[in-house]
């Protein structure tokens, strides 16, 4: 039986009206989905080939106003991606608000006052110690990540650490003329290294460089320090963890062999070779520290032992602003179940 040529236009046009109406639907559905992101979208300011995956980072302040080149991550922090800005207009679409402590500490009003939004993690950054940290109790029930040189952080920023030499770089010792040297900023006569100072300069040639002391240039750092057999690694303030650049970059970089006042010696154990440094809290005295650093200055072979380390391991001193940021982006992809943290004061103490 043949269909009539009437009724088959009707059924083509038909076909073609359902088409077109399925064609619109999913235009639709892309637009909107587009606008409606998990993911915010990029506005017109921002590169338009940034995958989707990626998460937008504001730093709320450059730390210090210490302005650093963004958006470079370099191996191994390069994957996965993040989109860092200090530019504020992203606050609404941010992922992430990273709030370097000492630039936001002096008042509440230096944090975002505009409602939050959903979602969005403030990471704390400090690498200051707690006593040099105040008001922390303007954080309460705000921060979702601590990022700081403390292991238990949840990004891990330390002043150094040390990877194995798999390079097969032969390390050597550099030549060395002097004994001991200290270089310090801050100079508090009731602080514990500056009266342990008091006591060891007694005893043994101590060479200070600093404010009031001999000049000592950044960019002649490492190469006058590397003269010198012991360095003096005090740092300011003693709380778990808090190992600096005094040994990272003015001891373990320059060559020379640290005496470390700080955390307990089990606490620098857990980063570096027992036998990479001498600790001040292994000898009864200031007088006895000296003695010991006199017998290695006479024994070469005794002296040598304290390098042995480096045959396997090299040490690594980047504080660099963009490796801690580059940090925070690998974290903030694995972030945790989001919490805030009742107190900063109760955890950092």
């Amino acid at each position: 039986m043949s269909i009539p040529q009437s009724s088959s236009c009707l059924r083509y046009f038909v076909v073609f009206l359902i088409q077109g109406l399925i064609a619109f639907l999913l235009f639709a559905y892309y637009k909107y989905s587009n606008n409606h992101s998990i993911v915010p979208a990029y506005s017109n300011a921002e590169p338009s080939n940034k995958p989707a995956s990626n998460l937008i980072i504001l730093l709320w302040t450059w730390p210090f106003g210490d302005a650093f080149p963004l958006n470079s991550c370099q191996k191994p922090f390069d994957n996965p991606q993040c989109f860092f800005t200090a530019d504020r207009k992203y606050y609404n679409t941010a992922n992430a608000v990273v709030l370097h402590h000492r630039d936001v500490c002096t008042s509440k009003q230096q944090i975002p006052q505009t409602p939050r939004p959903e979602g969005q993690y403030w990471v704390w950054f400090n690498l200051e110690s707690p006593i040099h940290s105040p008001n922390l109790h303007f954080m309460d029930n705000a921060i979702n990540l601590t990022m700081s040189y403390r292991s238990d952080s949840d990004i891990f920023t330390p002043y150094g650490w040390i990877e194995p030499n798999e390079d097969g770089d032969h390390f050597a010792i550099p030549p060395k003329s002097e004994l001991v040297a200290w270089a310090v900023s801050n100079w508090n006569p009731h602080s514990r290294r500056v009266r342990l100072y008091e006591e060891l300069k007694n005893h043994i040639q101590v060479d200070v460089f600093g404010n009031g002391h001999l000049p000592l240039a950044r960019q002649d750092t490492l190469a006058i320090l590397s003269k010198y057999k012991f360095y003096l690694a005090f740092e300011n303030s003693i709380h778990k963890d808090y190992i600096t650049e005094k040994l990272w970059a003015n001891a373990l970089m320059s060559g020379s062999v640290p005496i470390v006042l700080g955390p307990p010696r089990e606490n620098y154990e857990r980063f570096i070779p027992a036998n990479s440094f001498i600790h001040v809290d292994d000898f009864p005295s200031a007088k006895e520290l000296a003695s010991y650093m006199h017998e290695l200055d006479k024994n070469d072979t005794k002296y040598k032992q304290y390098f042995n380390w480096r045959t396997k391991f090299k040490p690594i001193s980047k504080l660099d602003w963009s490796i801690q940021y580059c940090k925070a982006c690998i974290a903030l992809h694995r972030a945790p179940p989001y919490r805030s943290m009742p107190s900063l004061v109760a955890w950092y103490k």
